[in-house]
Order: C-alpha cells, then sequence, then structure tokens
C-alpha cells in the first residue's frame, strides 16, 4: 500500500514538471478549444431551453443523477411531520404545472382527420399523439389482460404507431368478442362522422357495462380481480363521456348536461377526467349562468387544480353583471363600484393564471386545432379553451371589451406581473464560461509570452503543497528508492 501511495505521489511530480515546461501554442490550443466547446454546450442549452422550457444539463441530473446520488423526489412528502397548507400547496404548485389530457379534446378520426385530408398536414405532433398511447396503456389495460384473447390484441393495438394497424388490430378483436376498447378505438379514429363515432360508443357502452358488472362482483377476490374492475371502471367511464361529447356536438346539449351529471354523481372520485369541464362548457352554451356558478362554486376551491376554464368562466361571469353597461371613459372619471371592480379582480385572477388566453380570445393571435393534451399555464391550454369557448365570450356583450381593457392595464392600473420562465442556471454557467475562456484565447494569441509566464505562475501556486510534500518524502526516504521508482 505504502509503495502505491509513492508512485502516486510520483506520477503527480512528473505531471507538475510536464504542465511548467509546457510552450504558449499549448495554451493557446486549450482555451481556444475550452472557448468552442463551452460556447457549443450553451447554444444547445439555449435551443433546448427554448423549445422545452427546462435545462438538459439540469434535467438529465434530476431524473438520472440524483435518483442515484440517493436524492430525495421533489414530489414526494419530505416528512410526516409536515402541516396540512404546505401539503396542500405543494400539491397545487404541482398540479399547475404538468401536461394533462386535454377534456375536451376532439375525435382523430372524424375531426383531426379533416384537417389532414384538406391540408395534408398532421395536426398532432409525435409527442402528443405518444402521450395519448400511455393514456390508453394506463386506462385501457391491465396485467391480466392475456387471459382474454381479445384484451390481449388489444394490449398489443394500444401500442401500435401506425394507424391502420391498430384498427386492423382493433377488427381481429371484435372477431373473437364484443371487446369494448376495440369499439372505443375505432370511434376514436376509423370513424369519419360524429353520428358514426356515436354508434360505436353506444356498442362499446354495451359490452364495457357487461364487463364492469362482471368485475363489480369479483373485485374483492383478489388484486388480479381488483385491478380488473379498475380498468373495467375506467372504460365505462371513458365512454360515457365521450358519449356525452358527441351528444354536445350533434346539437342535443341538454342530454349531454344530463349525462355528465349522471357521470359525476356515479364515479364522484374519478376527478382525472374532469368532467366539469365538459359539463361548464355545455352549461355555458344553454346560457344556464345559474348552473355554471353551481359547478364553479364545487370546483373553484384552492386544494383543487385550478384551470384556464375554471378561472376565465369565473371571470366572465363576473363580467358578465356589469360588461352591457361598461365604459372604459365613464369609470375613469367616477371610478369603479364594486360590481364592476370583482369583475376586475376576477379578470386579473384568470390572466395571471394563464396569460396567453386573451390575446386568443381578442383574436390577436390565430387559433389552430387544440392538441389531446395541455401543458397548464401554457400557451397549449389557452389555445384549447379559446377554441371551445370564445363563443361564450361573444355571446355576453361587452366582457371581451372590458377583457381588453382589463388586461391592457390601461384604464385602471398595471396588471401585475406574471411569472416569468428564469433562465437555467447552467445556461448562465456555461455563458460565464464561455466568455471567460474566450478571453482567455484571445489574451494568451495577443500576449502568449506574458500569459505563460502567467500561466505557470498559477499553475506553480496551485502544486505548491505537492511540492512541499513531495520534498518532505524525498528527505525523508532513501535517494535509492527513488531510483527504482524512476526506473519503474
Amino acid at each position: 500500500m505504502f509503495f502505491f501511495v509513492l508512485f502516486d505521489f510520483y506520477l503527480l511530480l512528473i505531471l507538475s514538471m510536464f504542465l511548467n515546461t509546457l510552450t504558449p501554442k499549448f495554451y493557446v490550443a486549450l482555451t481556444g478549444t475550452s472557448s468552442l466547446i463551452s460556447g457549443l454546450i450553451l447554444i444547445f442549452e439555449w435551443w433546448y431551453f427554448r423549445k422545452y422550457g427546462t435545462s438538459f444539463i439540469e434535467q438529465v441530473s434530476v431524473s438520472h443523477l440524483r435518483p442515484l446520488l440517493g436524492g430525495v423526489d421533489s414530489s414526494s412528502p419530505s416528512n410526516s411531520n409536515t402541516s396540512n397548507g404546505e401539503a396542500d400547496s405543494n400539491r397545487q404548485s404541482v398540479s399547475e404545472c404538468k401536461v394533462w389530457r386535454n377534456p375536451l379534446n376532439l375525435f382523430r378520426g372524424a375531426e383531426y382527420n379533416r384537417y389532414t385530408w384538406v391540408t395534408g398536414r398532421e395536426p398532432l405532433t409525435y409527442y402528443d399523439m405518444n402521450l395519448s398511447a400511455q393514456d390508453h396503456q394506463t386506462f385501457f389495460t391491465c396485467d391480466s389482460d392475456h387471459l382474454r384473447p381479445a384484451d390481449a390484441i388489444m394490449q398489443k393495438a394500444w401500442r401500435e404507431r401506425n394507424p391502420q394497424a391498430r384498427i386492423s388490430a382493433a377488427h381481429e378483436a371484435l372477431e373473437l368478442e364484443d371487446c369494448a376498447t376495440a369499439y372505443i378505438l375505432l370511434a376514436e379514429e376509423e370513424a369519419t362522422t360524429i353520428m358514426e363515432a356515436e354508434r360505436l360508443f353506444k356498442q362499446a357502452l354495451k359490452a364495457g357495462e357487461g364487463c364492469y358488472r362482471r368485475s363489480q362482483q369479483l373485485q374483492h377476490h383478489g388484486t388480479q380481480y381488483e385491478a380488473q374492475h379498475r380498468r373495467d371502471t375506467n372504460v365505462l367511464v371513458y365512454i360515457k363521456r365521450r358519449l356525452a361529447m358527441c351528444s354536445r356536438k350533434l346539437g342535443r346539449t341538454r342530454e349531454a348536461v344530463k349525462m355528465m351529471r349522471d357521470l359525476m354523481k356515479e364515479f364522484p372520485l374519478l376527478s382525472m377526467f374532469n368532467i366539469h369541464e365538459n359539463l361548464l362548457e355545455s352549461l355555458l352554451e344553454l346560457q344556464n349562468y345559474a348552473d355554471v356558478q353551481a359547478v364553479l362554486a364545487k370546483y373553484d376551491d384552492i386544494s383543487l387544480p385550478k384551470s384556464a376554464t375554471i378561472c376565465y368562466t369565473a371571470a366572465l361571469l363576473k363580467a358578465r353583471a356589469v360588461s352591457d353597461k361598461f365604459s372604459p371613459e365613464a369609470a375613469s372619471r367616477r371610478g369603479l363600484s364594486t360590481a364592476e371592480m370583482n369583475a376586475v379582480e376576477a379578470i386579473h385572477r384568470a390572466v395571471e393564471f394563464n396569460p396567453h388566453v386573451p390575446k386568443y380570445l381578442l383574436e390577436m393571435k390565430s387559433l389552430i386545432l387544440p392538441p389531446e393534451h395541455i401543458l397548464k399555464r401554457g400557451d397549449s391550454e389557452a389555445i384549447a379553451y379559446a377554441f371551445f369557448h370564445l363563443q361564450h365570450w361573444k355571446r355576453v356583450e361587452g366582457a371581451l371589451n372590458l377583457l381588453h381593457c382589463t388586461w391592457e392595464g390601461t384604464v385602471f392600473h398595471e396588471v401585475s406581473v406574471y411569472p416569468k420562465k428564469e433562465l437555467p442556471f447552467f445556461i448562465l454557467f456555461t455563458a460565464g464560461l464561455c466568455s471567460f475562456t474566450a478571453m482567455l484565447a484571445l489574451l494568451t494569441h495577443q500576449f502568449p509570452e506574458l500569459m505563460g509566464v502567467f500561466a505557470k505562475a498559477f499553475l506553480s501556486t496551485l502544486f505548491a503543497p505537492l511540492n512541499f510534500i513531495m520534498e518532505k518524502v524525498e528527505s525523508i526516504l532513501p535517494s535509492s528508492l527513488w531510483h527504482q521508482l524512476t526506473r519503474i
């Protein structure tokens, strides 16, 4: 062991001697290469941040290195003594900054594909469709699918990337038995009209209710049966919700409202589908504002995840009370009444939750087809909200005018600063490193002798403790041992 320690000291001594003999050209090449590499890292980090909103280095370190080093997941509670208020705020912040399935997402075959037929372009990104595939595998499959041949086929179908392969697999599953998930896939992707999709969903409902009743009786017989019942519940809720959306799209709005209310009463705990947002949109179409207020009173709660639909619908109801008689000039002269102040504050609250929505509602930005998944508080959520709710704002006289005045902040007071995304640490770090190394490369190129002296002085200072230790070791050990190490 002592021999290896001495050998390490000897290698470090040789290294220090090597560094002391380097020429200025080496330092130019070293600083120039360092500047180039750090510049490339900076460009990549900036591009990744602009595209995905996060630092690549930070994401890799958190996702891969932190678990290896024994780090604690930030989403998990740090200890059992955390107060309920802190836990609620943590859940709120996490839920507001994640990707959610769009509760009003369109039908692929009957709606999204129309865009493809007309323009020849795909309306959905691969990332969006991949998230949908993961959702389908989570909601519509379970570990016991291999016991039923049709479910085994559908388990593979949900993983298929090719739409035609998925549709062919669904038809294959239906040849074996009435399979609810196969009907769902055909209604979503093969049906070219909403009426055809509704017909397929009704067949799916018949098959799904039978599976649900059977699994409900067996759910307490083991974990396998419990997983089957959970899957059958998800399938049944999905079918009923899509049937209600078909009714809404076909103009049977009252029927859709009844179906959604019944579904929320039957499965009150399945809030992950956000059926209340579908209900709010349908009630607004009926101009049933009292029922809209009742739904908001239940779901516009601080302990529940917020959304653009919740915040902007609450603002629309407040604006409706004053917007028809609202005048910016008159309000500037006499001040705001209590009702007007409530409306302005509600709009501010909504804008601060998602500042992207007003530009779409005011038609300052063009609308596109909404995606199947949205980022809470992001541009995708604004598109999805405005796509379905712009007509409701137009229907309320003066509501868009009040939104425009309040959003611009020119009449009353400046709108509070929206939370802006700060540059990640690693972008700032690589920018500083690139600038520093570029400056060193320039100075070394212009003044090679002087920078060489500085570099040698820096290295001498850096290795001074090592040289001191080596001198002590040389004075203690016999010279014959150093001679043998040199020969080695």
